[in-house]
């Protein structure tokens, strides 16, 4: 899944030593999404993904992340696991990317042309005094 967003939040290195003696590092972020209701989220890289991440405070992001629950004492807790991330850059345009094509609406909030071109109007129909009770049901 990927997310786009500007990243509000740089949040320290967390490191230690597991039971078994192996050292780790995990590192977290806040991502504010884009669009008229933006979300926080917060997303993590654990490990050597956090050198490949290289990710700066204020500069907008498409993260690729992996999202996954699970249960712990009757709760619910869901990580943000990201695994690559890249300058966000909006939809492309030019030649190879033609742009959606402009409606030729003489008015804001008029219905918009339809694409069929107008068929010719074939006879009318009229019901004779019989059909009317010709019904299947």
């Amino acid at each position: 899944m990927e997310i786009e967003g500007r990243i509000i939040l740089d949040l320290p290195l967390q490191q230690g030593t597991s039971r078994a003696g192996n050292p780790w590092k995990k590192k977290e972020w806040v991502l504010e999404t884009f669009g008229q209701y933006p979300k926080k989220i917060v997303f993590y890289a654990f490990g050597d993904r956090i050198d490949t991440l290289q990710l700066e405070t204020g500069r907008d992001y498409t993260v690729s992340v992996d999202i996954e629950s699970r249960e712990f004492n009757g709760k619910w807790y869901t990580d943000v696991r990201a695994y690559a991330a890249r300058p966000y850059n909006p939809a492309p345009t030019g030649p190879d990317y033609p742009q959606p094509p402009v409606s030729e609406q003489p008015f804001p909030g008029a219905a918009p042309a339809s694409p069929f071109p107008p068929q010719p109007a074939g006879p009318a129909f009229t019901p004779s005094a019989g059909d009317s009770e010709d019904l299947p049901f």
